[in-house]
């Protein structure tokens, strides 16, 4: 292949890359694999002297996704150079004295404050333009909601989840499919929710690295004066070292020492000149500032020797495969298995038992295959589970394929299902721990989720297994009698629907009227037209219900159970049928979240788009000229600031009235 030609194939190569990572959260490739096509590409324009049309060495990621309000960074935010080599770095300083600090790997945001308040968050998004997250931050776990200082103040930093909070939120994810890769996803999801009540469970952590301004401070042409007085305003700064040239090594060598310990995730190290004058005269190029330069490690790499594929099944059916190879050393540790996510991964490296791979540990953490040095695979793909071997299926999802086990009757999918339906906010049955169920599955007892209620059968079987006596018996026939008095959003949640949460099941009941032969028979068209369902979740009802098995196991489940629907008082569902939409910051409620929960109080609907449907718009700023403003002036949609919602529709008379 000519040059040229291969430079196109690399742009397309790390545009996708990108578009998956910045805009969809998942990912296509490593970052060491993503690094080695970059650094090619760009040999290749230097070579050639030729930058193609949007090549990603001069593009800045990607466009931000809709859910979001856009808005314009009053100054660029650039990608910075990049070096893995120490004497690179120090030859950066030179004389001068830098400030090496941490390159954190989360999500790049820009705080304003204003009047001592944070006043406004916004994301990185392209670099030129970002999505407004200002509720979101204000519930981050440590950033000052006031400050100190009264005038102007702009700054940016990483919004990271630490691997501590990482671990523990998959941890409670029992779909495999559905864990989250890494903090950095985690954290980018975390940061960019529509409800910032499921950021604050996330434990989202900010740390400045820059001040962009503070009006009428005196910082005497200091970086690191301006970190020092980011501290004394209540910022959690990036860990930094203060050093010249000379001392870059040894600086490098202790960071080294300590990202393996460390409980944040960092990819690299960021090198700025303290004096801000002098950085600030190099200019910059149409991609990177030249005051300052991002370092990355050299990533340990160890070549080993593939043993074996190993393919772990979960609830839904998902059989992952995870790679088994000869231990090596490395970051400090032993590893001898690294997941290989997908089939398409394992079909791209090749990947053959007897092969020579080559691994290593991102960001010095996460095992993972760099590359395979002999691919004499793929290695075969198993067309029976190794749990109950069963007949496996490939499906293809967004261009990836996976492997699943399509047997109903799979001891792992029963386990994984079973454990989800007696759990806390499912039907909550105490005394079925996933060990206790591995038992009773593994002995008969329990094929269907009905069966659960006629454990009596097995009385005495039960009370002669090790460690369940009599007492642990009747604690548990208690719990079950209990569990039979229930509301049909919890049995939805329980019976294992993909993409059902607890919050889902109980939109769903309720805009069925907790009618269930209603639910059942709703097309996903339909479903996915309700408010925060969506086509995804549509679909995954859709064919739930579609399946003769499911029904027959949910119709046997019905005859046990009293489901009952809780009681609301009619008298305070002043907002029944009502649908709003709310925009913009607000000065009543801390945040969008309250505001829609005493909407939805008073039986009304909050959506996130404006339609003819829309009821009203709730937005401070009324004569603006954003989206939804011009929206619901084009469908006659009325816009209201947020205390004339409230003088008109929290007050009886204003809501007999209507609009």
């Amino acid at each position: 292949m000519d040059r040229i030609g291969r430079m196109k194939e690399l742009g397309e190569q790390l545009r996708e890359a990108s578009k998956a990572y910045y805009q969809e959260d998942r990912e296509l490739m490593s970052n060491l694999m993503y690094d080695r096509l970059y650094d090619e590409l760009e040999a290749l324009e230097k070579e050639t002297g030729i930058v193609l049309a949007g090549s990603p060495t001069v593009s800045v990621g990607f466009e931000a996704v809709e859910e979001l309000p856009k808005e314009r960074h009053e100054t660029p935010m650039l990608s910075l150079d990049k070096t893995k080599e120490v004497e690179e770095l120090a030859e950066f300083a030179g004389e001068h004295e830098v400030l090496l600090s941490w390159k954190l790997d989360g999500l790049t945001v820009v705080l304003t404050y204003e009047n001592g308040a944070l006043s406004k968050a916004v994301t990185r998004g392209n670099g030129e333009i970002g999505e407004v997250i200002t509720n979101n931050a204000k519930v981050f776990r440590n950033v000052p909601l006031a400050i100190p200082y009264q005038g102007e103040v702009i700054l940016r930093g990483e919004a990271v989840i630490r691997y501590s909070d990482f671990e523990k939120i998959n941890g409670e994810i029992e779909e495999e499919a559905a864990k989250y890769k890494n903090p950095r996803n985690l954290c980018s999801g975390s940061v960019r929710q529509l409800n910032n009540e499921i950021t604050a469970k996330r434990n989202v952590y900010f740390y400045a690295f820059a001040l962009v301004r503070a009006e009428g401070v005196e910082f005497e042409n200091s970086r690191e004066r301006q970190f020092l007085w980011l501290k004394e305003q209540g910022f959690d700064v990036v860990d930094y070292q203060k050093t010249t040239g000379s001392g870059v090594a040894g600086a490098v060598e202790q960071f080294s020492a300590a990202v393996v310990s460390n409980d944040f995730p960092s990819d690299g190290l960021v090198c700025t000149y303290d004096d801000i004058a002098y950085g600030l005269s190099l200019g910059r190029t149409s991609k990177f500032p030249r005051d300052s330069i991002a370092f990355k490690w050299q990533d340990e790499l160890r070549e080993t020797c593939l043993k074996e594929i190993e393919w772990s099944p979960s609830r839904t059916g998902l059989i992952n495969p995870i790679a088994v190879f000869e231990p090596v050393e490395l970051e400090g540790t032993t590893v001898s298995r690294a997941s290989v996510h997908n089939v398409s991964i394992l079909k791209n490296l090749k990947l053959g038992i007897g092969d020579t791979i080559t691994v290593y540990k991102a960001n010095m953490i996460i095992p993972q295959i760099a590359e395979n040095l002999t691919g004499s695979g793929p290695v075969p793909i198993p067309e029976s589970c190794p749990v109950c071997g069963g007949q496996t299926r490939i499906r293809k999802v967004n261009d990836v394929e996976s492997l699943y086990c399509i047997n109903p009757e799979c001891q792992a999918k029963k386990l994984k299902a079973f454990t989800l339906f007696v759990s806390r906010d499912a039907m909550n049955i105490d005394g079925l721990s996933e060990m206790t169920l591995e038992k009773f599955i593994g002995s008969g007892y329990i094929h269907e989720y009905a069966d659960l209620f006629h454990l009596d059968r097995y009385r005495e079987e039960i009370t002669g297994m090790e460690g369940f006596g009599e007492r642990s018996y009747q604690k548990l026939k208690d719990s079950l009698e209990k569990a039979r008095h229930t509301t049909l959003p919890r049995v939805i949640y329980s019976l294992g629907i993909p993409n059902i949460g607890a919050a889902n099941a109980k939109v769903l009941c309720k805009e069925y009227d907790y009618d269930l032969s209603r639910l059942r028979a709703a097309s996903a068209e339909e479903l996915s037209e309700i408010p925060g369902i969506g086509e995804v979740i549509g679909a995954s009802v859709e064919a739930y219900f579609q399946d003769g098995e499911h029904n027959r196991w949910v119709d046997d489940l019905l005859k046990e159970l009293d489901l009952y629907v809780e009681e609301v008082d009619e008298s305070g569902l002043t907002l029944d049928g009502k649908i709003f939409v709310i925009t913009g910051s607000l000065e009543k409620f801390a945040n969008r979240n309250e505001l829609k929960k005493l909407i939805e109080s008073k039986g009304g609907k909050v959506t996130g788009s404006v339609t003819s449907k829309t009821s009203c718009l709730i937005n401070n700023d009324t004569k603006s000229a954003s989206s939804k403003n011009k929206k619901a002036k084009e469908l006659g949609v009325e816009i209201l600031s947020e205390q004339e919602f409230l003088d008109r529709f929290t007050k009886e008379e204003g809501v007999k009235n209507g609009i």
